[in-house]
């Protein structure tokens, strides 16, 4: 055989395993789960919460919500060492791809435990700054922008509903002490800050003891305006569910 026919015969192959090598990238590329996998590790199996409350749950959240925040692990807003290294290099299309995926999955919530450490004073207060707000301070109530039995809204505001007392409290927490950050206008951060710590704690005490509504999805829209400017949350005003 020639060193020509020889030449053309290993080009021809390389061909044929470079063709097979992007239909196996492109097959990868098409399935989602194995790319996720590194969220299972905290945020537990299909994103169901995992960590005895310090991971929230992922699934069924917003898209919108859940892809500003992997921006926000990615580009510094939010700092947490494993999310920021786990994200630090995908790109927005990849990132939009994850949020969907779990965003996509209907899973059913664990029942919330009705038991508490906090005060009846405590919850009562809770339940103020949840429903009502404290307008003296200019904080709007919590079902104001996460809907009236916060379950979140389309396409970027999250639940509240279902998540623990210690995810809740280093949340606000957070804000209130200029550690984690949103889209600008930043509204959460301007209402961390008029919160005090008895407020977070008893807001977060009596969020985490609601029991579920009987339709956890988010609502598809507000039925009024948001109280303030919210770069993270989206076109939020229309028709609810």
């Amino acid at each position: 055989m020639s060193n020509f026919l020889r030449f053309l015969r290993a080009v021809l192959w390389t061909l044929i395993g470079l063709g097979a090598f992007a239909d196996m990238a492109r097959a990868a590329a098409n399935d989602i789960e194995p790319r996720v996998a590194a969220c299972i590790a905290c945020h537990g199996r299909e994103g169901a919460s995992a960590g005895g409350g310090y991971f929230p749950r992922l699934a069924g959240k917003p898209a919108g919500y859940l892809y500003n925040q992997l921006l926000s692990f990615r580009d510094g807003r939010r700092t947490h060492s494993d999310m920021s290294y786990l994200v630090q290099h995908l790109s927005d299309d990849y990132l939009r791809e994850m949020a969907a995926y779990f965003a996509g999955l209907d899973l059913p919530y664990p029942p919330v435990s009705p038991l508490t450490d906090a005060s009846a004073a405590t919850l009562a207060r809770g339940r103020q700054l949840a429903l009502e707000g404290d307008a003296a301070r200019a904080i709007p109530a919590c079902v104001q922008c996460h809907g009236a039995a916060l379950t979140g809204v389309k396409p970027a505001i999250p639940a509240l509903v279902g998540l623990p007392r210690l995810y809740l409290s280093s949340q606000l927490g957070a804000w209130l002490n200029d550690d984690r950050h949103a889209l600008a206008p930043d509204c959460m951060a301007l209402i961390g800050r008029r919160m005090s710590t008895t407020d977070i704690n008893a807001v977060a005490s009596w969020i985490a003891v609601q029991p579920m509504p009987a339709d956890t999805r988010p609502l598809a829209a507000l039925p009024a305006p948001l109280p303030m400017p919210c770069g993270g949350a989206g076109d939020t005003a229309g028709s609810a569910r």
